[in-house]
């Protein structure tokens, strides 16, 4: 009778444990089937001009940027508010290529972030970071928010209201 206690408490932890593991490998199953849209700089390019009446919010970050991470529910919620004022949000992350399994994909896994994502994979920063704007330095969070009439960039983060008020600017 003394070694029941025992056993059942071995048990009962030994089945958390399991537990645990299969909810991680059914992560790790559902991270590996998730599509993301990676680009070099060339094919990002189509996201950083417009012709049409849409204003396009597009936000620079990572996953190991901790005000990046912070702001990132400011541009969700952005997108979903605006979605009908012709508004899109477009999220690029500068993580590096070798994490995209194992912090990129599991951090949009459990965000549920809605807004668009796509991975930037150029090394060659010199060329590119002028080209999205000539005053950025690189760092990040960055956004840059544009329709084909005006442009705006910025090397700062956001709350939501300043964010709401810089789109607010392009809809009027």
């Amino acid at each position: 009778m003394r070694f029941i206690l025992p056993l059942l408490m071995l048990l009962l932890f030994a089945c958390k444990n399991d537990t645990k593991a299969v909810a991680k490998a059914d992560l790790q199953a559902e991270v590996q089937q998730m599509d993301l849209e990676i680009y070099d700089f060339d094919g990002l390019k189509n996201f950083l001009n417009t012709t049409s009446n849409k204003t396009y919010v597009v936000n620079f970050w990572a996953t190991w940027c901790a005000p990046c991470v912070k702001e990132l529910p400011y541009f969700e919620d952005l997108n979903t508010q605006y979605k009908n004022e012709q508004v899109e949000v477009i999220l690029v992350s500068l993580d590096f290529p070798k994490t995209y399994e194992t912090s990129l994909k599991p951090f949009l896994k459990e965000k549920k972030l809605q807004t668009k994502v796509v991975a930037l994979d150029d090394a060659n920063f010199n060329s590119w970071i002028p080209q999205v704007h000539p005053d950025w330095s690189g760092a990040i969070p960055a956004t840059l928010i544009y329709n084909r009439e005006k442009r705006h960039f910025f090397e700062k983060s956001f709350t939501y209201k300043e964010l709401e008020n810089e789109v607010k600017q392009f809809i009027k």
